[in-house]
């Protein structure tokens, strides 16, 4: 999601081996909730079964003990290995030494426990519409850590699934006319959260972030893991409080995000045209864009009658822009974090990617 999003980047890398990485961006992976609780709605294993991912408190003390010895800025210096995942703005997503059948999405938001506690309400009745809407999304369960002189951080832990199914990596791997049906079934997943907001609505609303890694093919159904941003609206009231996806962002620019993008980033993700428009332009992200015209075909045909067709003008504009802006963010978060760690002598909580390919 632009801003409050999630852009995966599925590099496997020990926290031997990070420095090479120590600066990328742009959105983000995972999920969230109260207490340790299975979704019951989940792919994988069975709740409570020998590969659930259902915390013992022997796995709750490994994530204690890996937040509590974690340098962001220095990331050979953890005393529990752990291998990075993906990246996002607000969040690093690690396979931790002790807990290898799992990705544990780290988010070190919060300024007190309580609101870490309702993000994770807010975040279990996501999952439970998102289910409700017919989507299949993982086990999932989550963990709380407050360490005196930090932010509260949010771990997001969900089943891992394989990384050569992440429908990105798959239109590589398959014919043309494979990807373009992967993605035919992808803008029919997303559809189902659209159908399920026009039964619902005035009453609830969804929104959610369509792009190609946010999805997993098992078997004959994709998987939406993108789950940890929690955006709904009751009626027409927004759940999710804004300001903790400014936290991640240069202090000295937060005033500009506010004022001028941060709406309309909440926004574009109810919006079904946005979010195929954002859908369509990964392909060029992706070094596919021989298959715009056929994918631009299926999006056009499901998009709302009320709905201009998107055209590759527009595409290619959208891409264009979106990937000035992330170069210039991701630039002026490396600026905050230098100015934070060198200037001010303060720590700097999160965990940058190095550089991107788009």
């Amino acid at each position: 999601m632009v801003l409050i999003g999630f852009y995966k980047y599925s590099t496997r890398e020990s926290t031997s081996d990070l420095s090479k990485y120590q600066g990328k961006s742009r959105r983000d992976y995972m999920s969230v909730t109260n207490g340790i609780q299975m979704n019951t709605n989940s792919v994988g294993v069975q709740q409570g079964g020998p590969n659930s991912s259902s915390l013992e408190n022997s796995h709750q003390h490994i994530i204690e003990e890996f937040e509590k010895g974690l340098n962001p800025t220095d990331l050979n210096a953890s005393k529990v290995e752990a291998h990075v995942l993906g990246y996002g703005e607000i969040s690093t997503v690690f396979q931790i030494d002790g807990l290898d059948t799992v990705a544990c999405k780290r988010m070190p938001l919060f300024e007190n426990k309580t609101d870490a506690e309702t993000y994770e309400n807010n975040y279990r009745l996501y999952c439970r519409h998102l289910s409700d809407a017919g989507l299949t999304i993982p086990n999932d369960d989550t963990q709380v850590i407050e360490n005196q002189g930090r932010p509260v951080t949010l771990y997001i832990i969900q089943d891992q699934l394989p990384v050569n199914n992440f429908a990105h990596k798959l239109i590589h791997t398959e014919s043309d006319k494979e990807a373009e049906s992967i993605i035919r079934s992808i803008v029919l997943e997303i559809k189902k959260i659209w159908d399920y907001n026009k039964q619902k609505s005035p009453d609830l609303e969804l929104a959610l972030d369509g792009q190609l890694s946010n999805w997993v093919k098992d078997g004959d159904q994709f998987v939406y893991i993108d789950t940890s941003t929690p955006l709904f609206k009751i009626k027409g009231l927004e759940q999710l409080d804004p300001e903790l996806f400014l936290k991640s962002a240069p202090s000295f620019l937060r005033w500009l995000i506010r004022w001028l993008f941060l709406q309309d980033v909440m926004d574009r993700y109810y919006n079904l045209r946005q979010v195929l428009l954002d859908l369509v332009g990964n392909l060029y992200k992706e070094n596919k864009p021989e298959l715009i015209p056929a994918v631009l075909e299926i999006i056009n045909d499901n998009l709302d009658g009320n709905d201009e067709p998107i055209n590759e003008k527009e595409v290619t504009k959208y891409y264009k822009e979106d990937k000035l802006i992330w170069a210039l963010f991701l630039a002026l978060r490396r600026f905050d974090r230098w100015l934070k760690t060198t200037l001010f002598r303060q720590r700097y909580e999160y965990i940058l990617p190095g550089k991107i390919e788009r």
